[in-house]
């Protein structure tokens, strides 16, 4: 088993940043890839960024060019750096992690989820 602990979320004001963390613990995993989802408040779970191992990084066109997402292998734990924050950047933010396990195994897990608010 995998467990992800996300931090960092809170209140800010718009045109402000947050930096958000993703510490991945467990037993015998590798990670391939890390992910950045919301949840905005009444709607749908939606993808923000995604991480590989190597370093590739994708984004949604709502985040691009304001966010960016980073991974330390060493620590197991991905960040999502937030500039520029809108009123519509508001929701859960969760952290998502597919990694391989013993055996070859390769499992996807997800966090908890930290709440982003931005308002005035």
């Amino acid at each position: 088993q995998v467990q992800l602990v996300e931090s960092g979320g809170g209140l800010v004001q718009p045109g402000a940043s947050l930096t958000l963390s993703c510490a991945a613990s467990g037993s015998a995993f590798s990670i391939k890839a890390m992910a950045w989802y919301r949840q905005p408040p009444g709607k749908q779970r939606e993808f923000v960024a995604h991480i590989t191992r190597g370093g590739h990084t994708t984004y949604s066109d709502s985040v691009t060019g304001r966010f960016a997402i980073s991974l330390d292998n060493a620590k197991n734990t991905v960040y999502l750096r937030m500039d520029s924050l809108k009123s519509e950047d508001t929701a859960v933010y969760v952290c998502y992690a597919f990694v391989e396990q013993t055996g070859s195994e390769m499992r996807g897990y997800w966090g908890q989820g930290t709440q982003v608010t931005v308002s005035s």
